[in-house]
């Protein structure tokens, strides 16, 4: 392709940019990451699931992964804040006869004190001291989180010297936070990973969606940069980028 033929190919990308859920099939193959974590979340999670025990997804997405789980659905709750997925789950999750309710603030989640026996959070946001308030007694959160490092190599190739959005998503920091909020590590586990796209297009994609780490990214605005990406990816195959996950298993 020549360059104008690339920028036409891209703002394509740019503009399918919209998902319902957490669904990045739209570049199944194009890209790949996540894929050897030391740990497996589910794993966990399903190490935590008894039938007869209140749980909930807080920021569920379009509950997904939460259905994946089977757990009855009279023992399951979940939240979600983001408008799309929030009327997503509205048609999804309810007329199962899961307690859903809407919540954009990890800190005002609308349930009662010592309502639930497992707290499971994957990539979103949270407080202990709320979680803390949610928890039964002897109950457990299992979160899966995106760290601080998380893409910054990929966002120095297009947006260099971008401010971090999230400084404190250290594992021992956020370690602390729980500890302070009157819990019990039982796991803590930190990893960084690698991260590969197999064309710009599946980049552009990408960052669009995850605005948060890539403010005012555009086609447009960085167009030298995804070109000097585009002759990496000719030369080596692909581009590579860094993740930063962290998993926490924390007991009331």
């Amino acid at each position: 392709m020549n360059i104008e033929e690339l920028r036409k190919t891209w703002k394509q990308e740019e503009s399918l940019a919209h998902i319902q859920g957490w669904d990045f099939s739209h570049i199944k193959g194009r890209y790949k990451e996540e894929h050897d974590l030391p740990w497996s979340y589910d794993g966990i999670v399903r190490s935590y699931l008894q039938a007869d025990k209140l749980i909930l997804d807080y920021d569920t997405g379009g509950g997904e992964y939460l259905l994946t789980l089977k757990h009855p659905y009279r023992m399951t709750s979940a939240t979600e804040g983001y408008t799309p997925n929030v009327k997503l789950c509205k048609e999804r999750l309810l007329p199962l006869g899961i307690d859903f309710r809407e919540c954009a603030d990890p800190s005002k989640i609308p349930f009662d004190d010592n309502s639930f026996d497992l707290i499971i959070n994957r990539h979103g946001e949270f407080d202990p001291f709320e979680i803390h308030r949610l928890l039964k007694s002897d109950a457990f959160f299992v979160t899966q989180q995106v760290g601080c490092d998380n893409d910054r190599d990929l966002v120095e190739m297009v947006l260099p010297n971008t401010p971090n959005p999230f400084p404190h998503l250290y594992l021992q920091e956020q370690k602390r936070t729980f500890q302070d909020a009157g819990f019990e590590i039982i796991m803590a586990n930190e990893a960084y990973r690698s991260i590969e796209f197999y064309d710009v297009g599946a980049f552009v994609w990408f960052a669009r969606i995850i605005e948060w780490e890539f403010p005012d990214f555009s086609v447009d605005r960085c167009f030298d940069k995804l070109l000097a990406m585009h002759t990496i990816i000719e030369n080596m195959g692909k581009i590579r980028g860094t993740t930063h996950r962290y998993l926490l298993v924390v007991k009331k």
